[in-house]
This record gives structure tokens, C-alpha cells and sequence, in this order.
């Protein structure tokens, strides 16, 4: 490929950064967005395939990049687009910057690695495989050329999914004459090299491997030619690694040599078992000759407890001098610091040329440590500890206001950080003013249309409908998706994502005709933009089928969810929270066309791979269970339906609190079955409670509220109380009133 070659007409290939057997990866620009990436072309399929095979693999191609694209974790790498242009398979990937583990071994002469830099590499490592594994997601090609170690200190694997295509395409060779498929032979484990069974244990394996290169110097098996190699991870134990260096700690012996056992049986449970045993070896090691004790702190300022990668944190701007910061290579680029004074949006108007500040200019260090805080505050958002991401954001933030003005964009994509994770902790209020504050700003500094001012005024809109403002969040999505597009264009991914959430947003406003046909637009639009098992499609897809239930299309809503169901099982997993949560509302859509036998079943598979995938007490396990017992109620089998929601009120109660809303819903489901169990008195007594709680909670004259106090009336009346429950009916009739209820 030549160089400056434009991809799609988006991504422009400006530098070849590596080659292997697989193609090429180059530096690129994406020109629709303005930010670098690395593209990685696949070699072209030659005339030795047959167009079915060359037709199955490009489907198989498309299945594993969205796979890819739906891992969201800190320690893996992400993927931005693929597609096919001019035949070449090409898999956009976020840009990274740092060195590969062989890469790092060649710069150390092949010497190993201090013990502090393994044990970090082999828990941030751990933490991945940990995550995918539970995606069900095996890499199968784990090697050091495989796994990243950038320059603030995080740890990523490469290259999901590519191994097997790579197998798939024969651009693995194979051994003369066994017939056994080549991958990377210093890292395969003994299942693979033997064509068995290939499970998650087998990543701890090739882990193992890695570990035993690191902290050696030399791969387990270092033998003269591969069918050694392969013999060697089949039959020989390998050599303990203080045998090679005395001074490492036994327990990282200890772990790489459980991991390299000859059968899946014998190696650590899973990723999550080999983390804590990583964290126990660490806080129990006591120093050995050549190494230096670890400090008691984290240098710079950061928290004991948090991982490494935290080191140079602080709380804020007094905490920070230059003697604590960390000095980075002096081309260290990374970030979104630049001459911002001239501000481009690239689709845009002119640019808008504003004053430097009157402000000392900062040193390129502090620059450096102030993005290395940043980007450290966005993995703890991917790993969902929104909390800690949020106090490394507004100390960033502060210290970026401090440093480069308040309307900097570095400072405001703090800021905007900060507001979604106050969103994400359920300060929506406080979220609104804080994204308002960013798009004030941004306004300023990039103008109107540029896409991160968008971005912000879009999240506003979100903010707003959580707060139940929903004409004002309607009016802001309107406007954000007319300024999109005018600025992208209407098939834009970010003009979709507007779209999307405006047809949610109709919904809520009980516009359900316009929230469906905006909906099925969108979802046609995603389909033929990013195809058809594309996340973001099926999202949006779940959303139509939501719509058709609010309009009582409960038929094509049960057939939309299926669909939904099925598409989101092979593109993300059976197991994954989103195909879980499809499956839920094929139980719901069932039960609601009166066909609850099958609902039963629906709820019985989903509450066991609930409970297998998440755990019994998991509230969606509970949701599940709580489907199973009002359709054993519906099937008049109200001993057992009532027996369910005892059990599923007394674990939320415990995992909840006794007044949250899901365990008031399941202590009602109790009164439910009391009361056709004709045992008044008993239900009398439990909806009065879930009354109460209700009151206190919500307010007398919330609907919830009301609604329990009309079950109380009604069971009055079966008592044959009819005074005192018309007068609960007068009362909760005034209060509607008094709320415009009616």
C-alpha cells in the first residue's frame, strides 16, 4: 500500500509501523475526526481460495472485529471500525504508545525484567484475560509481541481474534509431515499443540510463557527447531526460574510454574484466581538480594491499594512540584494538548482565533503527567469504579485549569469527564451543570458545531432525561442532531447515536408512533452503515422492539427481541449482560401474549445462566427470578409463585434494602398470592406495608404510592370492610387531584 493512501475515504495510512505474517500496521490519521490510529491491513487473499471460502472468511472476519470492537476494558486494546476497501480486510485501532514485551526485551538486551515490572505486567495482564475470559472471549496467540506496555505504565493485549483468522487464512505455517497447525510455538500450550480442546486455561498457559521470558531472559522451551519446542511444552517440565536467577520471589516461581502444568486441570481456576494470588505473593514477599524494597507509597503522591499505573497522582494543584513528576521521552505526544489557540473544526467554519492566556506556559513534563492522570482516569470509568474515576478528574481538571486556562480543551475534557461520572454515579443534577459548564466553554474556544462542543450539549440532553425533563432534553437533542447533521452528514456514527437516543427520549414523552418509526429509521441506517450485528444496531434494535411493546405489537415485539436475542449471542456471546438482558424481555413479550408455560421456561434457563454467569444474589438474576414467579402466578400455581417471591424479597431486602423499589415489587408479588390464596388478612397486612414504605419514600402522593394504597382498598373490601375502603379510595382519588393526576 502506498503511502498517504486514503482508506474509505476516512483513514489516510501516513507511516508502515510493523509488518508480520499477518499484513501491515500503519500510522494513520482518521480525517472524519481528526485523531491518529493505527490501521492494520490484512494480507490480500490470493487466487489459491475458492470465492466460498474467501466469502465465509470475510463474514468470519467482520464476526471477530465486532467481537473486538465490544471488549471494553482498560487492558485490551480498542477497536474502532474494520471493513474491506479494495479487497484488503482492515481492522481502525486506538493508537498506542509505548513498546511491545519482545520489544522492551530487546532494548534490555535480552536481559530480564526487574521483579516490580513483572508483577505489574503479570496483574494488569491477569485483569484482562479476567475480563474477556468472562466474555468468553480465548485470544489463543498470548505472546510478547502481543501485549503493550505504554508509556504511563499501562498494560494492554493486542490482537483478539486475529489468531484464529490468521489460521483460518494459512498464513500460520505448519510443521512437515504432523499436520499440526503453527502458531506462535515458544507460547502455545499443550491442548493446541496436541489439537485438543482449547478453553481460557489455555491463555493462562501462554502467559505462563511470557512470565518465564520476563523474569528469565528466555522463553520456558528455548530449543534449536520447533518440533522441540513443541515437544518440550508437551513432555518436559520446565526448569525452575530461580534456577536461572536466584534472587527472584518464590511466589512468582511459584505462580509461572502453576501456570506452564501440562494439563488445563492443574493451572490456576481462571484469570480472577491467578490476580488474587498475584496480590497475596506481593503483599507477602519480603525483599531479596538485588532487589530494592518497594516504597510504602506509591511515588508522586497516589494511594496504597490502587495499581501502579496510578503513580503521579495527586489531589490537586499544591500536591504537585517538579521534582515529583515523572519525565517522559520528549516526543511523548499523546493527549489532546496542542496549539489550541487556533481551534479547527476540520468540517467546519474558518478557525476561531482566540488570546493566549496571561499565564506562565507549562512545562512539557507537567503536560505529560497531566494526560498520563487523564487517560489513567478513563480506565478506571472502563472498569466501572466511576468513583475513583472521578476524583483523578477533578484533580486533572483543577490542575489543568491552573495550568493552561479554564477554557483549554485539555481542561474541558476533564471537565466533560467529570460529568460523566457524576452521571454515572447518580448525580445527574450536578452532572447537567458540569456538562453546561463544557459546552459554555467549548462554545468559546471551537465554536458551535465543532463535535466536541456536540458532544457535551448532547450529553446535557441525556443528563436532562434522567432528571425527567424530558421537552427540554428533546429540545437539546433537536438541536444537536439538526447542528450534526448539517456538520457530518445523516449517516454519520455520532448523528445516529443522537438520533437514537431522540427516539428514546419520544418514548418517555408518550410519543410512541414517532419514537418507533425514528427507531426503525435508525436501526436501517446502523444496519447498512455498520451492519447488522454491530452493537450499536442491536441497541437500537432492542429499542424498536421496546416501542412496538408500548404500542401492544406485542407479536413483532417478542419476534424483534429474539432476533435482538440471537444477533447478540454470536456477535457478543451467550453470556454477555446484553443478550442476558434480551432474553428478559422475550419473557416479558411472552408473557404479555398469555403464552406464560413458555415464559416459565424463558425464565427458568435465564435465572440458571444468570446465577452461573453472575451469581445468585446478582439483582438481574433477581429481576429473572422475579419474571419466574408472576408467571407461575399466571398459570395459577400460587403456592409455588408466592414461595418465589418470599425467596426473592428476602434476598433483595438483604442485598438492597428493605425499601427499594425492587424489593417493595417483590413483597407486593407476595400480597398478590396471599390474596388468591384467599388469605385477606395476610395481604391486608403486606400491602399496607408496602404502602408505608412507599409514602416515606416516594411521597403520599406519588403513582406507586397510590397504587398500593388502592391494592389496601380492595383488599379491605374482600374483608367485607366496605366503609374503610371507600374512604382509602376518596383518599387516594383527592390525592391524584391535588397532583393533576386526574
Amino acid at each position: 500500500m502506498a503511502d498517504t493512501r486514503l482508506i474509505q475515504g476516512r483513514y489516510r495510512l501516513l507511516e508502515l509501523i510493523g509488518r508480520g505474517g499477518m499484513g501491515e500496521v500503519w500510522q494513520a490519521r482518521d480525517e472524519s475526526l481528526g485523531r491518529r490510529v493505527a490501521v492494520k491491513c490484512l494480507k490480500p487473499l490470493g487466487p489459491q481460495h475458492d470465492q466460498t471460502f474467501i466469502r465465509v472468511l470475510r463474514e468470519r472476519f467482520r464476526r471477530e472485529a465486532r467481537v473486538a470492537a465490544a471488549l471494553q476494558h482498560r487492558g485490551v486494546t480498542v477497536v474502532h471500525d474494520f471493513g474491506e476497501h479494495e479487497g484488503v480486510l482492515y481492522l481502525v485501532m486506538e493508537l498506542l504508545e509505548g513498546r511491545n514485551l519482545s520489544q522492551l526485551m530487546e532494548d534490555n538486551k535480552q536481559h530480564p525484567l526487574p521483579v516490580s515490572d513483572i508483577v505489574d505486567i503479570a496483574d494488569q495482564v491477569a485483569d484482562a484475560l479476567a475480563y474477556t475470559h468472562e466474555q468468553n472471549i480465548v485470544h489463543r496467540d498470548l505472546k510478547p509481541a502481543n501485549i503493550m506496555r505504554l508509556t504511563d505504565g499501562t498494560v494492554k493485549i493486542c490482537d483478539f481474534g486475529i489468531a484464529r483468522l490468521g489460521h483460518d487464512i494459512g498464513f500460520t505455517s505448519r510443521l512437515t509431515g504432523t499436520g499440526v497447525a503453527m502458531g506462535t510455538p515458544h507460547y502455545m500450550s499443550p491442548e493446541q499443540i496436541g489439537g485438543g480442546h482449547v478453553d481460557h486455561r489455555s491463555d493462562l498457559y501462554s502467559l505462563g510463557c511470557v512470565l518465564y521470558e520476563i523474569a528469565t531472559g528466555a522463553p520456558p522451551f528455548d530449543l534449536g527447531d520447533s518440533w522441540s519446542i513443541l515437544v518440550g511444552h508437551r513432555d518436559t517440565a520446565p526448569r525452575p526460574l530461580r534456577g536461572h536467577r536466584p534472587e527472584l520471589p518464590d511466589f512468582i516461581e511459584e505462580i509461572v510454574l502453576d501456570l506452564l502444568a501440562k494439563t488445563p486441570e492443574e493451572r490456576p481456576s481462571d484469570a480472577k484466581d491467578l490476580r488474587r494470588r498475584i496480590g497475596a505473593g506481593r503483599a507477602t514477599a519480603t525483599p531479596v538480594a538485588g532487589t530494592a524494597p518497594p516504597p510504602p507509597h506509591p511515588p508522586g503522591g497516589g494511594e496504597p491499594g490502587l495499581p501502579s499505573w496510578t503513580r503521579g497522582m495527586t489531589t490537586g494543584h499544591k500536591a504537585v512540584t517538579v521534582s515529583t513528576l515523572r519525565t517522559l521521552p520528549p516526543d511523548f505526544t499523546v493527549g489532546l494538548t496542542g496549539d489550541w489557540t487556533t481551534a479547527v473544526d476540520l468540517r467546519g467554519p474558518a478557525p476561531v482565533r482566540l488570546p493566549r492566556p496571561e499565564r506562565p506556559t507549562p512545562s512539557p513534563e507537567l503536560l505529560a503527567v497531566l494526560t498520563s492522570r487523564h487517560n489513567a482516569g478513563l480506565s478506571l470509568g472502563r472498569l466501572g469504579r466511576w468513583e475513583e474515576a472521578g476524583e483523578v478528574h477533578r484533580a486533572v481538571a483543577t490542575e489543568r485549569e491552573h495550568a493552561l486556562g479554564p477554557d483549554h480543551p485539555d481542561t474541558l475534557a476533564s471537565r466533560y469527564e467529570v460529568g460523566f461520572t457524576l452521571s454515572r454515579t447518580g448525580r445527574a443534577a450536578d452532572a447537567l451543570r458540569e456538562f453546561g459548564r463544557v459546552a459554555e466553554g467549548r462554545e468559546r474556544a471551537l465554536g458551535p458545531d465543532h463535535p466536541e462542543t456536540l458532544a457535551a450539549r448532547q450529553e446535557m440532553a441525556y443528563v436532562l432525561g434522567r432528571l425527567g425533563r424530558h421537552f427540554e432534553a428533546h429540545q437539546a437533542y433537536t438541536s444537536v442532531l439538526a447542528s450534526r447533521e448539517r456538520t457530518v452528514g445523516p449517516d454519520h456514527p455520532d448523528t445516529l447515536r443522537c438520533r437514537h437516543n431522540l427516539a428514546f427520549n419520544l418514548s418517555r414523552l408518550g410519543r410512541l408512533e414517532d419514537s418507533y418509526r425514528m427507531a426503525e429509521e435508525v436501526a436501517e441506517a446502523r444496519t447498512r452503515v455498520l451492519g447488522a450485528g454491530h452493537p450499536d444496531t442491536l441497541v437500537t434494535r432492542y429499542e424498536v422492539a421496546y416501542a412496538l411493546g408500548q404500542l401492544g405489537r406485542w407479536t413483532e415485539a417478542l419476534q424483534t427481541y429474539r432476533d435482538v436475542a440471537a444477533a447478540r449471542a454470536q456477535a457478543l456471546g451467550p453470556d454477555h449482560p446484553d443478550t442476558l438482558a434480551a432474553r428478559y424481555e422475550i419473557g416479558i413479550s411472552l408473557g404479555r401474549l398469555g403464552r406464560s408455560a413458555e415464559a416459565l421456561e424463558q425464565y427458568r434457563e435465564l435465572v440458571a445462566d444468570r446465577t452461573r454467569v453472575h451469581g445468585a444474589a446478582d439483582p438481574e438474576t433477581l429481576r429473572a427470578r422475579h419474571g419466574l414467579g408472576v408467571n407461575l402466578g399466571r398459570l395459577a400455581r400460587w403456592e409455588e409463585a408466592m414461595a418465589e417471591a418470599r425467596d426473592v424479597c428476602a434476598i433483595r431486602e438483604q442485598v438492597l434494602g428493605a425499601d427499594h423499589p425492587d424489593t417493595l415489587v417483590s413483597r407486593r408479588e407476595v400480597a398478590v398470592g396471599l390474596g388468591w390464596l384467599g388469605r385477606w388478612s395476610e395481604a391486608l397486612a403486606v400491602y399496607q406495608q408496602v404502602a408505608e414504605s412507599r409514602e416515606r419514600v416516594l411521597g403520599a402522593d406519588h403513582p406507586d404510592a397510590l397504587a398500593s394504597r388502592n391494592d389496601q382498598a380492595h383488599c379491605l373490601e374482600q374483608l367485607g370492610r366496605g366503609a374503610e375502603a371507600v374512604e382509602l379510595y376518596r383518599r387516594v382519588a383527592a390525592l391524584r387531584r391535588q397532583g393533576g393526576g386526574g
